[in-house]
């Protein structure tokens, strides 16, 4: 893509991520919180949900207005009697730095989260006892699912973030390593409430973008790709 390309699709983007923040604004608290709940319910409930056992998930931040993932991240840690089911090792993203750089790290429970200076809950990097947290990319074993933000998405699979390049930077690593070591590749399942997915076409993409599996909105699942439809039906 020649230079002139790239910057008539970083505009396209910018000004993509400018009206789907109005329109989130204007999504009233009862419509975001019943699409939320919805949201959630469909993920808890799912036979995919249930049957996997290690996963990436982001940690929902209000002023982000993302959609709350406050209920599943309960739901992976659960030691609950009757909900040993939905107890899976989750892994939470954690910034590095301004280039790009983003680690999953396991956590156990949600007090091993930590406000960062933008007030967000990340996963500090050294656990109770002192140990390094366990990074998804050092881990011995695959993650079968990654629940992922976004400003904007579409049922073609494409997937429009805030533009800072942490999550498509991560994903194509764990891509490769996954590759590397032969192993299945995760699902990767976009959370987006009804707003946020836009008719085919209207999303602008690059080399760099990676396309996501399924999306889950208020309304359902929306298997995407080969994998999505074989395993979420």
């Amino acid at each position: 893509m020649s230079t002139a390309a790239e910057q008539a699709v970083a505009d396209q983007k910018r000004a993509l991520r400018a009206e789907v923040r109005r329109a989130l604004k204007a999504l009233s608290p009862d419509q975001r919180a019943s699409e939320d709940l919805a949201i959630q319910t469909t993920i808890l409930d799912s036979a995919w949900f249930k049957a996997s056992k290690r996963l990436c998930a982001y940690i929902s931040c209000q002023q982000l207005r993302e959609v709350d993932t406050s209920k599943i991240l309960e739901g992976c840690l659960s030691s609950n009697p009757g909900q040993e089911e939905l107890a899976k090792d989750l892994y939470v993203p954690r910034v590095e730095d301004k280039n790009r750089n983003m680690r999953m790290l396991k956590i156990t429970t949600m007090d091993d989260l930590v406000k960062n200076s933008m007030n967000i809950l990340e996963p500090s990097p050294v656990d109770a006892t002192g140990n390094d947290r366990e990074d998804v990319l050092s881990s011995s074993s695959p993650v079968d699912l990654l629940l992922l933000p976004g400003q904007a998405f579409d049922r073609t699979g494409r997937r429009l973030g805030r533009g800072g390049g942490y999550y498509d930077t991560f994903l194509m690593k764990y891509q490769e390593l996954a590759k590397e070591k032969g192993w299945n590749q995760p699902l990767l399942v976009a959370l987006s409430y009804s707003v946020q997915i836009m008719d085919e076409g209207v999303i602008p993409v690059n080399s760099t973008d990676v396309p996501i599996d399924a999306l889950v909105s208020s309304s359902g699942v929306i298997p995407i790709s080969a994998a999505a439809l074989q395993r979420m039906q």
